[in-house]
């Protein structure tokens, strides 16, 4: 072979490792492009649009996101963020604490239970919510009613009232993703080694000071990792209050979420302008509430370097 074919398949061999990574990272970037950065910026052109229907767009500017004073939509925005609070601070600390009694050697055949908890996480929505549904009614035999009369309390119309209907939710809720929450708590507890609390045991500390000192700060990553997406889950909610009320509107808006506010606009008034201004709101508030919460938590111990 000739030195000039040596070099010449040399530099293919080059060529070949620059290009390498660009082959391996278009199908994400092809994806990232198509699914994700056209949608969101067709749906800002579109909120910042007259259209009613399939007719043609008329551009509005910012006439749209006159929707921030909407009694509706700040119904809706105060709702979802009540139900994001609650599910947040609940599906954090308890599937925790769930998880360690899960791993720990009290209890006998730990895979049942764990199989038992993540049950309803395969249950459909639409199924689950029909069952709560019946089981919340205000009828004085339902399920939640029939409980409830066995310590004198009278019959509730759960479905009809703000307060009653989000404890449904969150409910609701926490029956559904408390188990996925386990499942992520106990790969965490995996990976936090044996020898910490066999020491912790041996210097006198006691079972709540191993937890808080040890198993807490292990399974920092997933805890933040639980807490981000809990509040993406509980803003992006609406197939739960769809399926309890079968409609987007509901009786005084008791269950109106920032979803189901873009679905009412979108779908049964035909005006995409103001529901894609109303999901562009829900993106920045979303990402906002984000980038603070991991600023605060610090993942990757940026303020410790």
């Amino acid at each position: 072979m000739s030195k000039h074919d040596s070099s010449k398949k040399a530099s293919s061999k080059i060529a070949m490792i620059k290009v390498a990574p660009y082959i391996f990272t278009a199908p994400f970037v092809i994806y990232f492009l198509i699914f994700f950065i056209y949608p969101i910026s067709s749906t800002f052109w579109t909120s910042l649009c007259q259209q009613v229907g399939f007719a043609p767009p008329k551009f509005a500017g910012l006439a749209n996101y006159k929707l921030l004073v909407d009694d509706y939509f700040i119904m809706a925005v105060q709702n979802s963020t009540i139900y994001t609070f609650f599910t947040c601070l609940i599906l954090i600390p308890l599937p925790l604490l769930l998880a360690v009694l899960l791993d720990s050697r009290f209890v006998v055949k730990s895979d049942i239970f764990k199989s038992a908890l993540f049950i309803p996480a395969l249950t459909s929505v639409v199924m689950a919510g029909l069952f709560f549904k019946y089981a919340f009614s205000s009828n004085p035999a339902a399920l939640m009613n029939s409980f409830i009369g066995l310590f004198g309390i009278e019959p509730q119309n759960w479905l009809e009232k703000r307060t009653t209907t989000w404890i449904v939710l969150v409910v609701f809720c926490v029956w559904k993703w408390l188990g996925v929450n386990i499942v992520y708590y106990l790969s965490a507890l995996q990976t936090v080694p044996k020898e910490l609390y066999e020491a912790a045991t041996i210097d006198g500390a006691n079972a709540w000071n191993r937890f808080l000192h040890i198993t807490v700060p292990g399974v920092k990553p997933t805890i933040i990792y639980v807490l981000t997406i809990s509040i993406y889950g509980g803003f992006s909610m609406f197939a739960e209050a769809f399926t309890l009320f079968n409609s987007a509107r509901t009786p005084g808006d008791i269950g109106a979420t920032i979803v189901s506010y873009i679905y009412a606009q979108g779908f049964n008034r035909n005006n995409f302008g103001i529901a894609s201004a109303a999901g562009i709101t829900l993106l920045a508030g979303v990402l906002i509430i984000n980038i603070i919460q991991l600023r605060i938590t610090d993942p990757v111990g940026k303020r410790n370097d």
